[in-house]
């Protein structure tokens, strides 16, 4: 009995602490947050919500192109030729701005529209979006995050949201059963139903990764948890989805995870497997019918992708999939972390599971074209010049519906290797990071010659191909793939892009600027700079209330640096001097902080904080 006495008595004094430790991570947390002059996030998501709520008209009107951003979505307008933009996220390196706003892209006429409807979604990034033609056209949203602007507070959305396109008025469907809050998820329509699969969650202190899979009917407007039989992938956020064309059936590749090895270590994993969803009575007539579904392992040949995440994938007509750039990040220890960001581009036929890599051929010049007319002559292949101009430019374009003319336009490309990057063009370095570059353009150099057409190589060709980048967004409308935006990093640095690009992929000439992108996303502040001296002398500025706050703020230095040998700063060296100098000590006292206090964090909020503690001791 005494020994079971003892051991309540543990248990309760563990839970005991666990709740001091808790009680005292939220209140330094809240104090952080008022410091920063932010308040709580779920306050701040209520704040935007009753905002909207006096908006009571529908305004239109002509804008510039849109700010720069990442994680938004891209959508092909289901009757008309535009696109449909919603939402992202820019960083600035030290301030994150979350968007709401709705645009339309005229694409004959090269303008862009701002619609703004009462009863909007709020801000959001890495959410779901897709277009359908009922009911005079609609915009069907699921989920996504908002980034408190310190990126110390993450909220979740598990909403389901349709924009009328026709009646230009928002609808926030309210049915229970929905998937749980989530971002980084894929939905994808397959036979009168939403398909949601995936994604993650994430709180700061503790996450989690998804597999599961949820179907939204849209005649009985219901959500039901699908179960499938097989072996399903490995829970996962930020992969490849592509449905087939009338065909109960969907493609899951690639995406990214990590898990919790030990105490205060995790492992993160870029999946390079694929998988197939797919009905097992698919030839049922009965379409109301619910359908029973499986996971197949898929089968994958072909020059597939180099690992890496961060890669939009849009479905075009014939069962095939586009995909575009990427990053692969490598943790080699427990400082560096080496990040490899991709600009080219793959496609994928669903049915066989084989990869073809992509690159723009330029536009043949009248030498080339001269001479496979003066070789079709001789083969008697054809008699009238027009019939042979005529013909010439057929030979330029692909049926994208027609499986051995597509296969034989892929193999005029040029084909890369399994690495789907040739070489490095620029590495930076600050001691912390590292980040290898890849190419930004595309070179016969960089191409394998194996099954290419040598009129293709008859010259050398530096043709232009859009930046590397992760995040960004891409479809497809009338044969022309769309390019927009996403983000680069160099170092602990972040970019983020706002312009625009297309292609044809009927012919895979060359990629045509739209946007050019400007400066306004090379806006990079440093948050370990000039900009924590400004609030440090903010801070000093001040009126404070409570003094005992002051004083508990001294006292969780103290607590840190207790026993530490802090690193002495002369009387008149400047703090980033100081910190420069001394920056190993404070990142080292940074991670013990966090890991006394079970907290997993970005490397970025280490170092943050380390400069914050640096700051604060300095002062006095």
């Amino acid at each position: 009995m005494g020994k079971k006495n003892k051991k309540d008595k543990q248990g309760k004094g563990k839970e005991k602490t666990d709740l001091k430790t808790e009680k005292n991570a939220a209140k330094r947390a809240k104090k952080e947050l008022a410091s920063k002059g932010e308040d709580d996030i779920e306050k701040l998501i209520a704040e935007f919500q009753e905002q909207d709520k006096s908006r009571t008209q529908v305004i239109e009107e002509k804008c510039p192109p849109p700010s720069p951003r990442s994680n938004t979505t891209l959508n092909a307008h289901p009757d008309k030729d535009e696109l449909i933009m919603f939402g992202g996220e820019f960083f600035t390196g030290s301030k994150m701005y979350m968007y709401n706003d709705l645009l339309f892209y005229n694409i004959k006429k090269n303008e862009w529209t701002k619609v703004t409807a009462p009863n909007a979604p709020p801000p959001r990034s890495s959410h779901q979006a897709v277009t359908l033609k009922q009911g005079g056209g609609q915009l069907w949203i699921f989920g996504g995050e908002f980034a408190s602007p310190t990126q110390s507070q993450f909220y979740h959305y598990k909403e389901l949201w349709v924009f009328h396109l026709k009646d230009k008025r928002w609808e926030k469907i309210r049915v229970p059963g929905s998937p749980s809050s989530r971002s980084g998820h894929r939905m994808v329509i397959c036979k009168k139903q939403l398909i949601v699969f995936g994604g993650f969650h994430d709180n700061i202190r503790d996450y989690k990764y998804f597999n599961d899979a949820f179907a939204f009917n849209f005649e009985t407007y219901s959500w039901d948890k699908l179960e499938i039989t097989g072996n399903p992938p490995a829970p996962r956020s930020g992969f490849m989805m592509g449905v087939f064309q009338d065909i109960p059936k969907a493609v899951v590749y690639g995406g990214y995870s990590k898990e919790r090895i030990k105490k205060d270590v995790d492992k993160g994993t870029i999946h390079t497997d694929m998988f197939i969803l797919c009905a097992c009575d698919a030839k049922k007539k009965d379409d109301s019918a619910p359908l029973k579904w499986r996971w197949v392992q898929g089968k994958q040949s072909g020059n597939k992708p180099s690992p890496r995440c961060g890669m939009p994938m849009v479905v075009i007509p014939g069962n095939k999939a586009v995909c575009f750039g990427g990053v692969f990040d490598e943790e080699e220890d427990e400082e560096q972390l080496e990040g490899r960001f991709y600009n080219d581009m793959y496609m994928l036929d669903m049915e066989k599971g084989k990869w073809f890599n992509m690159a723009p051929r330029g536009k043949k010049d009248e030498k080339e074209k001269k001479k496979r007319r003066r070789n079709k002559e001789n083969d008697g292949d054809m008699e009238e010049g027009d019939e042979e101009e005529s013909d010439e430019e057929e030979n330029d374009n692909v049926n994208m519906g027609d499986e051995n003319e597509a296969t034989q336009e892929i193999k005029k490309l040029k084909l890369d290797g399994e690495k789907g990057a040739c070489g490095v063009s620029e590495e930076v370095t600050d001691g912390v990071f590292t980040v290898k570059v890849g190419p930004q353009s595309s070179t016969s150099q960089c191409s394998n010659s194996m099954d290419m057409d040598e009129t293709d190589m008859s010259e050398d060709k530096d043709l232009f191909v859009p930046s590397p980048r992760m995040g960004s967004a891409l479809t497809v409308k009338n044969s022309m793939l769309y390019l927009y935006g996403g983000t680069y990093e160099s170092g602990d640095k972040q970019w983020t892009l706002s312009d625009l690009y297309s292609i044809d992929l009927h012919k895979m000439d060359e990629w045509r600027i739209i946007i050019q992108d400007d400066e306004r996303g090379k806006v990079c502040e440093d948050s370990d700079s000039s900009d924590d001296e400004d609030k440090t002398k903010k801070s000093e500025d001040m009126e404070v209330s409570d003094d005992d706050d002051d004083d508990d703020d001294d006292d969780d230095l103290d607590d840190i640096l207790e026993g530490c040998d802090v690193p002495v700063k002369t009387e008149d060296e400047p703090v980033n001097d100081y910190f420069e100098r001394t920056k190993e000590f404070w990142l080292e006292q940074s991670e013990k902080y966090f890991k006394s206090e079970d907290m997993s964090v970005s490397k970025r909020t280490i170092q943050k904080f380390a400069k914050e503690m640096c700051t604060e001791y300095s002062k006095k």
